[in-house]
C-alpha cells in the first residue's frame, strides 16, 4: 500500500466512529429524539440483559473448565485417534472439535496448547487455527441469545448449530490437508 493510501486509510479510520456517533445524534436531533435519555434507557435494558444471562454463561465456562483440567480431552483424543484418521482428521484438534462449540476463550487455550505441543507449522496446530475460524461457539450462542430473550426450547437450534461445526470442522480438517500440508 502506498504511504498516500496509508494515510487516507487511518484518516478514515480515526474518523469513522466519531463521525457515526455525530450521524447519529443530529439524525435524532432532526426528528426530535431525547438521544441522551433514549441512550440511557438502551444501556440499562443491555444491563438487564447481561444479568439474566450470567447464569448460563459461568454453566458453560464451569463446564469446559472441569472438562479440559480433567484432562479428558488428551483421553479422549488417543482412544478416537483410529477413527479420526480414517476421516482425515488429525487426532491432536479433537480437543479444539469438543472445546469450540462451547466456549471460544476456551478453543483459544486448546488452541495454544496445540502450538506449544506440536509448533507452529504443523498440520495439528494449523488445522486447530482453521478450525477455530471454521465453527461457532453454539453452546454459548445459544445460552447468550436465546437466554437473553427467555427461549428454553433450543432442539432444532442445537441441532443445526452442531450440524455446521461438525461441517466446518471437516472442511477446515480437509481443507488444511489439501492446500497446506
Amino acid at each position: 500500500m502506498t504511504e498516500g493510501l496509508q494515510l487516507v486509510a487511518r484518516a478514515v479510520g480515526a474518523g469513522a466512529i466519531p463521525f457515526v456517533i455525530a450521524f447519529i445524534v443530529l439524525v435524532g436531533a432532526v426528528k426530535k429524539v431525547p438521544v441522551y435519555e433514549v441512550f440511557v434507557e438502551g444501556a440499562k435494558e443491555g444491563f438487564d440483559v447481561a444479568v439474566r444471562i450470567i447464569p448460563y454463561l459461568v454453566a458453560v465456562l464451569v463446564a469446559v473448565g472441569m472438562v479440559r483440567s480433567a484432562g479428558l480431552l488428551d483421553l479422549l483424543a488417543d482412544v478416537m485417534r483410529p477413527v479420526l484418521s480414517l476421516v482425515g482428521v488429525p487426532a491432536e484438534t479433537l480437543p479444539m472439535g469438543l472445546i469450540r462449540p462451547l466456549s471460544g476463550g476456551g478453543a483459544d487455550g486448546v488452541l495454544v496448547e496445540t502450538i506449544e505441543a506440536h509448533g507452529v507449522d504443523t498440520l495439528p496446530a494449523t488445522t486447530a487455527a482453521v478450525m477455530g475460524g471454521s465453527t461457532e461457539t453454539t453452546f454459548y450462542v445459544l445460552a447468550v441469545y436465546f437466554g437473553s430473550v427467555g427461549i428454553r426450547k433450543i432442539r432444532h437450534a442445537l441441532y443445526a448449530g452442531l450440524l455446521a461445526d461438525l461441517a466446518g470442522l471437516l472442511a477446515a480438517s480437509w481443507l488444511t490437508r489439501l492446500l497446506l500440508f
